[in-house]
């Protein structure tokens, strides 16, 4: 049975007594909803005092070597050192505006595994190829070319997140339509690439602008198992709310 996730992606936003005050309250209202994985993903220096809360920590990014000369970077081996349980790669962000490509991808998908820390693999098209019609296409390879060269005993243990990049801040909106047709498709290109077994083990996420007002008709839908919540996250009561959609 794959697991319902709600995962707060706070990006570079919160100074450190903020950070702690969001996680404790977070934290005190997510004991009180049964069957739902709640995840934080604060900035790197924050991640050992969120752990210390005892709630779980993902990191938003890292540098796929062990350890050197890598001036400013962080390794995995350091963040799961400070309590990360998870890390995002191949977000949309680390993509467009850091230049990540899927052969680093790769790397970084290798790292996480070694080192038993659960990747969150984010794929997701932009807008040119959503009105090309050819966003099916772009996803899977972006799926084939840097996550699915894995073990299928690492595969179930994986999180994908579906990130549609035409949908967020753009003032365009997917529809939940959209978002299951991509989230089934993905569904079955694991099964195609692995087992159906491992596909119903595996949970999908959604990170298109997922907020209070479309969470529960987002979380109804068969194949979203939860969702990759960016602005909403940085809010305790909003936060909870669409954890609470489920």
């Amino acid at each position: 049975m794959r697991n319902k996730i709600v995962a707060g992606n706070w990006k570079m936003n919160l100074l450190l007594a903020e950070a702690i005050d969001l996680g404790r309250k977070i934290k005190e209202a997510a004991s009180e909803i049964e069957g739902v994985q709640v995840l934080l993903f604060p900035s790197s220096i924050y991640l050992k005092s969120l752990a210390e809360i005892a709630i779980p920590v993902g990191a938003q990014n890292f540098y796929p070597a062990e350890n050197g000369a890598f001036t400013g970077e962080i390794s995995i081996s350091q963040l799961k050192d400070c309590g990360a349980t998870h890390v995002l790669i191949g977000h949309s962000e680390r993509r467009a505006i850091f230049g990540e490509q899927a052969d680093f991808l790769k790397q970084k998908v290798d790292s996480a595994i070694a080192h038993k820390i659960t990747p969150v693999f984010c794929c997701g098209e932009p807008l040119e190829i959503r009105e090309a019609g050819t966003e099916l296409v772009y996803v899977k390879r972006q799926l084939e070319e840097s996550l699915f060269h894995i073990l299928p005993e690492n595969m179930q243990n994986c999180i994908v997140a579906y990130e549609p990049v035409w949908a967020i801040g753009t003032g365009k909106t997917a529809t939940v339509a959209q978002a299951e047709e991509m989230h089934r498709s993905i569904r079955n290109w694991i099964t195609e690439k692995y087992t159906e077994t491992i596909a119903q083990n595996c949970s999908i996420i959604y990170g298109g602008s997922c907020n209070v007002s479309n969470a529960q008709e987002l979380f109804s839908s068969p194949n979203v198992d939860g969702g990759l919540i960016g602005g909403a996250s940085l809010q305790a009561e909003s936060f909870i709310k669409i954890a609470q959609s489920f």
